[in-house]
């Protein structure tokens, strides 16, 4: 009964919930010997979070989620549906965002991403994303989001009609990296620049709030979060861009990356694809006229595919060029169809999995924000303070 399921979910993140009781629940997954407070001390924490529009596709899969499974067992990691990035743009769906949201996360889990190990969790979930946007923007000039390419680009197609939340996305991201003082974000080579400019307005902010101007603010007290307050308010992070894998491209352009954007559903492979569907993309995706497999750079086509498979099987490139270099198309497709059903297969199951047990994505989604927002909303407090906004006596009754 769909009773007895939700029980059974709220039962597993109860669990989880008990076995870091002794101190934080924002760390469940410390091994016996350790608390979760030393092992928070001790790793740098991550942050990241794929867009639910679209579907996730083998691009998205590679460049973030495949590192998310193992950058979780090293570091605090958060990982959030970005779903407030999601509308942007503009007139999308709330249907059709609301069913994607709750596919991404899915996803995350299927991948094995486990919230035993990480905080899983919707963006729109935790309020003090959009409020530390706000004060963000204020101290964010104009000038340094108009250079952003994306925008340049966008806002060039769409003239007056482009909106302020796609002038304004890379604050929000900003936000979102600061809010967990980030050490390490993973990030492709097409938001390297969003990164850098949240470096740029940490460190704008520090300089305008921080340092002896917010000591000044309450000298030898701590802030809201419990840091003493001076310093940085702001931990500027590190980009990580995964070396294999950073970037999958199109089916139907190897020059360019594969993209949920593109109108051409053919171009990529979703990660929850029949085989059927996935055997026609690539039986249909673009080649060249050569002899043989390279990673040549002057064959985008073959090299792409060629990483694909790569990255499916878990071979080394010498490996697959011993295996596939005398390969003509009409041999090599079949076996990157094959190699590809057989990655996603474990995946697209445990998916169903997921799906088809009531309440267990919710009661996973509902802890992450609980852990997310304690961290977020410490963060959101000092910034606060540092600004000299006035407390709420409820919220902090020890200021």
């Amino acid at each position: 009964s769909s009773s007895s399921s939700s029980s059974s979910a709220a039962r597993k993140v109860s669990a989880r919930a008990e076995s870091s009781s002794s101190s934080s629940s924002l760390s469940t997954f410390a091994p016996e010997a350790e608390t979760s407070t030393t092992r928070r001390t001790r790793l740098k924490r991550v942050l990241s979070g794929v867009q639910p529009t679209g579907s996730i596709h083998l691009g998205n899969y590679f460049g973030a989620i495949k590192n998310y499974v193992k950058l979780q067992d090293e570091h605090d990691a958060y990982y959030c549906v970005v779903d407030l990035h999601a509308i942007t743009a503009g007139g999308h769906s709330p249907k059709e965002l609301e069913e994607s949201t709750r596919k991404s996360a899915a996803i995350y889990l299927a991948a094995g991403v486990s919230p035993d190990k990480a905080s899983v969790f919707v963006q729109s979930h935790v309020a003090a994303h959009s409020e530390l946007c706000w004060l963000l923007n204020c101290v964010s000039p104009i000038g340094w989001l108009e250079k952003m390419i994306q925008f340049k680009e966008k806002a060039r197609k769409q003239g007056e009609d482009v909106s302020v939340g796609l002038l304004d996305y890379p604050v929000l991201m900003a936000a979102d990296i600061l809010l967990y003082n980030a050490d390490l974000v993973p990030v492709g080579e097409d938001q390297r620049q969003h990164l850098e400019l949240t470096r740029d307005i940490a460190g704008r902010f520090n300089n305008l709030y921080g340092g002896n101007k917010w000591k000044k603010r309450g000298k030898n007290e701590k802030s809201p979060s419990g840091r003493y307050r001076g310093k940085d308010v702001l931990i500027v992070p590190e980009a990580f861009t995964p070396k294999s894998g950073g970037r999958v491209m199109s089916l139907t352009d190897g020059s360019a990356k594969m993209s949920k954007s593109n109108p051409a559903e053919g171009s990529r492979i979703n990660v929850l694809d029949s085989p059927d569907v996935i055997a026609q993309k690539i039986k249909r995706c673009k080649t060249d006229a050569v002899e043989g497999m390279s990673y040549d750079d002057e064959r985008p086509e073959a090299k792409n595919l060629l990483t694909m498979y790569e990255l499916c099987t878990g071979m080394s490139r010498e490996e697959v060029l011993n295996e596939c270099a005398s390969m003509r198309w009409g041999e090599f497709k079949p076996a990157l169809t094959e190699v590809v059903v057989n990655h996603l297969k474990p995946i697209q199951e445990r998916y169903e999995e997921i799906m088809s047990e009531e309440g267990y994505l919710d009661s996973v989604l509902e802890q992450g924000a609980v852990r997310a927002n304690e961290v977020a909303e410490k963060t959101c407090a000092d910034v606060r303070d540092a600004m000299g906004f006035v407390h709420r006596k409820s919220r902090y009754p020890s200021m």
